[in-house]
């Protein structure tokens, strides 16, 4: 039983002025695993005054002073690696297989901005004037259970690299991950109130922070529910914002595509982090000529995957994060049925033997309609729905027909062809022929998937201010 009562402010470790407690919940037993104690108000205005002051100082350092903050960052999360990976297993139930993945990412998000702030520059000559591209002032990071310490580690080594201070409110769900993330920023020995992290709920700590007229911008990470709550509150102070919300990624297989080797990694795909991903290609699009074909294989695939402890090496899908999440996607798989999908594998209830878990089964529908609300509704979930199509066209326009845009996926024989068909997406980023996350390029969604961009240079400049002397 792990029992959290400190928050993070100007250089500390402080206990809150809020008394509320949460409960941390193993979703693989249900049992209690911690309690953490929530920041208020209170703590939350003083976590923005620390960053406030602490901006004068922070913001006139060069960018050779912060490549050093970062390298510390770096050193001391790479020391702590394997508690990062301790803390999702035990936490929110991560498979192994993804959690050493990303625990590994936090040192690529820090290191891809030390690398940036070696060429990236702050003043530039346009026109007959001279340009200054200077931090923007204090940042409020919100950050989701999902993934946690990876999310504070990208949102605050670049908030770090523009020259920003940072109030941080990570998920009450993650105090955890939080918790070995804090120790690891406080060992790299930051000035004071670079970073500040107040851990309680969003409509509390992150409705402090949306609404603070000495917050200068929000970047925010979850659901699209949410964003638009945090977009809407932000206006009235004018705060810029970085929202990376929700996702329905399409997968299309072109009829020239190997399925033996795209359908194992269309459901890899759906099923990353138990399903819980925004990123997760959850709309499979296959031709109708191949559409048996590709039942027959999905089929085989995902009743080969294995569901349990997500401490096992071998272990593919995970616990849903809550009960609520549990139920939520039990409610999704019967309204697929209801519908008229056909269930293709998988379906209601627990595996056997993991009923006192969250434990979901990896679950297909087959013969889905884009109309559908299984697919045009985010599950989080392993839920994945296979639509057919037509012709290239056809595909291209199911994709696209979709309130969302954060991801998609094409898989073709002819790299030429799929990269052309990429292009017609109507999404922030498409992978070709493979899942990859080049953290140079810019991330960020179309629609209401979210509204600006993440890492590299296009990340960078969302967290500085242009000014032009002429």
């Amino acid at each position: 039983m792990k029992t959290i009562e400190r928050i993070y402010i100007n250089g500390e470790f402080v206990t809150p002025h809020g008394t509320e407690t949460f409960e941390l919940i193993s979703p693989t037993d249900n049992t209690q695993i911690g309690t953490v104690r929530l920041a208020d108000e209170v703590d939350t205005r003083e976590a923005i005054a620390a960053a406030k002051a602490a901006l004068k100082t922070y913001s006139q350092t060069t960018p050779a002073e912060r490549i050093v903050y970062l390298q510390r960052m770096y050193d001391a999360v790479e020391r702590r690696q394997d508690d990062i990976i301790q803390a999702m297993l035990l936490e929110y139930g991560g498979t192994l297989q993804f959690t050493r993945e990303a625990a590994k990412s936090c040192l690529a998000f820090i290191g891809s901005n030390i690398d940036l702030l070696k060429s990236f520059k702050f003043q530039q000559r346009l026109g007959d004037s001279d340009v200054l591209l200077e931090p923007l002032g204090v940042v409020g990071i919100i950050t989701p259970w999902n993934a946690s310490s990876g999310f504070i580690c990208s949102k605050l080594s670049t908030a770090l690299a523009a020259g920003c201070t940072a109030v941080i409110k990570p998920s009450e769900m993650s105090a955890i991950q939080t918790q070995v993330i804090t120790e690891c920023l406080h060992e790299a020995n930051l000035p004071a109130g670079v970073f500040n992290i107040v851990t309680g709920r969003g409509e509390i700590v992150g409705n402090e922070i949306t609404l603070s007229p000495d917050i200068a911008k929000i970047t925010f990470t979850g659901s699209t529910a949410v964003g638009k709550m945090i977009a809407k509150g932000a206006v009235d102070t004018m705060k810029r914002v970085t929202l990376e919300l929700g996702g329905k990624s399409p997968n299309i297989l072109l009829e020239d595509a190997d399925f033996q080797t795209a359908i194992p990694m269309a459901a890899m795909l759906a099923f990353m982090n138990s399903g819980q991903a925004c990123v997760a290609g959850t709309r499979l699009l296959v031709p109708e000529s191949r559409l048996e074909e590709a039942e027959t294989i999905m089929k085989a695939t995902v009743e080969n995957l294995k569901v349990g402890n997500p401490a096992d090496e071998d272990t593919a899908v995970g616990p849903m994060v809550s009960k609520k999440q549990y139920q939520r996607v039990q409610d999704y798989i019967k309204i697929g049925q209801d519908e008229g999908a056909k269930l293709l594998v998988g379906g209601q209830g627990h595996p056997q033997g993991l009923e006192n878990g969250n434990f979901v089964r990896p679950t297909v529908f087959s013969h889905v309609t884009n109309d559908m609300r299984i697919a045009r509704e985010e599950i989080f979930g392993p839920v994945l729905s296979i639509i057919s199509y037509k012709d290239e066209e056809d595909a291209i326009e199911i994709a696209n027909d979709t309130n969302y845009g954060l991801f998609a996926y094409v898989s073709s024989a002819d790299d030429a062809r799929a990269k052309r068909v990429a292009s017609k997406i109507q999404a922030g980023r498409v992978a070709v022929n493979q899942f990859s996350f080049d953290l140079v390029a810019p991330f960020g969604g179309y629609k209401q998937s979210g509204i600006g961009r993440e890492y590299g240079k296009y990340g960078l400049e969302a967290f500085l201010e242009p000014k032009a002397i002429c």
